[in-house]
């Protein structure tokens, strides 16, 4: 019984993820890292094929005249497969009311950009004294270099609005951190994402499954009353 409220208590942690929010986008044509600025020196939350996660708390914030959509926060998606079909999904507690928006951007872009350049040097540089020295050597030794040159890399940028009313003096006047789940999810042939693979297996397999069992039944039917009259013929005799 003991292991059954484990169980059902992971479960219960495990679907708390009900809330989701999701870009998809294509891959631009590799492009690599600009030779004016450096990508290693920003500090920046990696995704790649290779390492698709990251559980993390992102910060958010009542949408005001100035920040109608909250918190910005800055990622970095590396080794993307040019023309692949990609997809980004934030999962965070049902538990914490929030709104999410997500945009891809193009490392040109970016540096080009000054609204951006500016929204991105301001958050590495605000990361960057939040940061201990462990998680910072943690994130230099993932350099840009590594990725494969015909690779590209995008910037996700994230931004984070509370989305909820209370009484709580406390939680209106400051916003908690979210609990979120980032995750990059390659398309396969670029028709479905790859995380769905098990399950569209499984379902494959209970379809055909069910099927032989549907086939296996109806002839079993289709027999069986055939063999009462003859048997009924045979009595007569």
């Amino acid at each position: 019984m003991a292991n059954l409220h484990l169980l059902l208590w992971a479960w219960l942690i495990h679907s708390a993820f009900a809330n989701v929010e999701k870009t998809i986008f294509v891959a631009p044509a590799a492009e690599p890292p600009p030779q004016d600025a450096s990508i290693d020196s920003l500090l920046l939350t990696r995704l790649s094929e290779q390492h698709p996660l990251a559980r993390t708390f992102l910060n958010a914030s009542f949408p005001t005249a100035d920040s109608p959509k909250g918190v910005e926060t800055w990622f970095l998606l590396e080794g993307l497969r040019p023309q692949r079909r990609y997809e980004v999904r934030i999962c965070w507690l049902a538990t914490q009311p929030t709104s999410f928006w997500l945009y891809t951007q193009t490392v040109q872009k970016a540096f080009e950009t000054p609204e951006l350049l500016t929204s991105l040097s301001a958050y590495s540089y605000a990361r960057r004294g939040q940061l201990g020295a462990r998680e910072k050597q943690s994130l230099q030794l993932r350099k840009a270099d590594s990725v494969a040159r015909d690779s590209t890399f995008l910037f996700l940028q994230v931004f984070a609005a509370a989305d909820y009313f209370s009484l709580n003096e406390t939680l209106m006047a400051m916003v908690p951190p979210i609990a979120v789940d980032v995750i990059l999810d390659p398309y396969i042939l670029n028709v479905f994402p790859k995380s769905l693979l098990p399950t569209g297996l499984y379902l494959l397999l209970i379809a055909t499954g069910a099927w032989f069992l549907s086939g296996w039944i109806s002839h079993l039917l289709s027999v069986t009353p055939l063999a009462g009259p003859a048997e009924e013929t045979k009595k007569g005799k």
